[in-house]
């Protein structure tokens, strides 16, 4: 039996604070809990209402009951396991493919699917802006599914590493050359923007091409109604996927 103390305490790491705070962050469910297992995340215990879901017990892992369960978990309808990891230590960048870049994405939804695009298109560093939403964001860790435990994120003075990058750098904008249009490296820096306002005017100033995604049959916009913008990480999916094509 856990006693109220680990509760707290695990209860805890779902607040950025205390994530910091103790290096440590939680993840729940059986598919992420086991994809973070067989990665390089060191684990500092898991907790399951069914021992049977994991290949043995190495000492890490210990069984809860379901109302237990429910006391450590931030989900309305807990799933069996509660894993607590150990949040790494920023790894150096591999600059010898794209490197995709947010600048103060918000949404916790938004940048788990960016992680989890970065890990479906090859793309092994995600740099965040310092203000992007925590990806051991509870929220965040479960819309990656699982993806976090392949794709490097790392936070930093976004417009300083671009800056110091002798990368081009293609950000994206409403206005800008049409991505399936534009000549694209074999190595580059592809930065996302805010939800709401896009790319910051700062980290702008060091961007080498702006580009787009056009909408076909919508040359003027006066013509008929449409929407005003695609979600970022729709955009990312779009931009990613024309730069694997070429």
């Amino acid at each position: 039996m856990v006693s109220k103390k680990q509760i707290k305490f695990v209860k805890s790491l779902g607040q950025k604070k205390y994530r910091n705070r103790h290096g440590l962050f939680v993840a729940e469910g059986i598919k992420l809990v086991r994809e973070l297992l067989l990665s390089s995340f060191k684990t500092y215990r898991i907790f399951t209402t069914d021992l049977s879901v994991f290949d043995g017990n190495n000492g890490a892992i210990e069984a809860i009951t379901e109302a237990e369960l429910g006391q450590m978990s931030g989900l309305k309808s807990p799933n069996t396991v509660v894993g607590v990891f150990e949040i790494p230590n920023a790894g150096n960048l591999d600059f010898s493919d794209w490197i995709l870049a947010v600048d103060d994405v918000r949404d916790p939804g938004n940048l788990g699917t960016i992680i989890r695009l970065c890990d479906w298109f090859g793309i092994s560093h995600l740099v965040c802006s310092e203000n992007t939403v925590d990806c051991y964001n509870p929220k965040t860790l479960q819309a990656t599914m699982g993806s976090i435990a392949r794709v490097a994120v790392g936070y930093t003075d976004l417009e300083d590493f671009l800056e110091k990058s002798d990368l081009p750098v293609f950000g994206a904008f409403m206005e800008g050359e049409a991505v399936y249009e534009a000549e694209l490296p074999k190595k580059g820096i592809l930065v996302m923007g805010n939800e709401s306002n896009g790319i910051s005017p700062e980290v702008e100033r060091q961007v080498s091409k702006k580009l787009s995604i056009p909408r076909p049959g919508h040359t003027d916009r006066s013509e008929r109604k449409s929407a005003e913008s695609l979600n970022v990480a729709m955009a990312a999916a779009i931009l990613l996927n024309e730069i694997r094509r070429k």
